[in-house]
């Protein structure tokens, strides 16, 4: 039987995505056979990550400067905004470094059963930005009935705005095979057909 601290410490961990109790423990090992090392550096990174982070003015992401990284890129072309639902979002896609634009957190998705409202979301400021300086905005939404639900609301209150509004394609993913896919996932490759050029 471990310590208190130490059960502390697996229940902690225990608690972020992708780690269940087993999963938990084994990195409390591992962090304790090289407490030295290892847990003094992550002691100190997360110390400093807890001091330095705050929530981006413009945009919405998490970073330790205000504004972000991103929205202070003078190499980004600022007439792009992409929305997302979550900070998670954004990393994801601007990891891939295909969206050169800027970008623009929600914070959620629009959801009766949760009671998430389009006030409870980052929507007007969103078409604050929108009406200044906005050639396009991308709706890159989850494919889930909430996301969608999210995207069409947003392009309706976009209308008023001189945008090109577009949106994340949906269908067949990269070495899908057709045998393995959901019928929502067929339905929309379908739906989403194109001319073969």
């Amino acid at each position: 039987m471990a310590s208190q601290e130490i059960e502390t410490l697996t229940a902690a961990l225990s608690r972020l995505p992708g780690l269940g109790p087993r999963s938990a423990r084994r990195a409390v090992l591992w962090l304790i056979k090289r407490r030295e090392t290892a847990l003094v550096q992550l002691l100190h990174a997360l110390e400093a990550v807890q001091h330095a982070l705050v929530e981006c003015d413009v945009c919405g992401n998490i970073d330790t400067a205000n504004p972000c990284g991103i929205c202070s890129d003078a190499r980004r072309d600022a007439r792009q905004l992409c929305v997302v639902e979550e900070v998670a979002d954004l990393w994801a896609l601007d990891r891939a470094r295909l969206f050169t634009g800027k970008y623009h957190v929600l914070g959620g998705r629009l959801s009766a059963l949760e009671g998430v409202r389009p006030e409870d979301l980052a929507i007007d400021t969103l078409l604050q930005r929108a009406s200044s300086g906005i050639d396009e905005v991308v709706l890159a939404m989850n494919a889930t009935l909430e996301g969608q639900t999210t995207a069409h609301y947003i392009a309706e209150r976009l209308e008023g705005c001189p945008v090109r509004i577009t949106q994340l394609a949906h269908g067949l993913p990269v070495g899908g095979e057709l045998d393995y896919l959901d019928e929502g996932t067929l339905a929309q490759a379908l739906r989403a057909r194109r001319p073969v050029s």
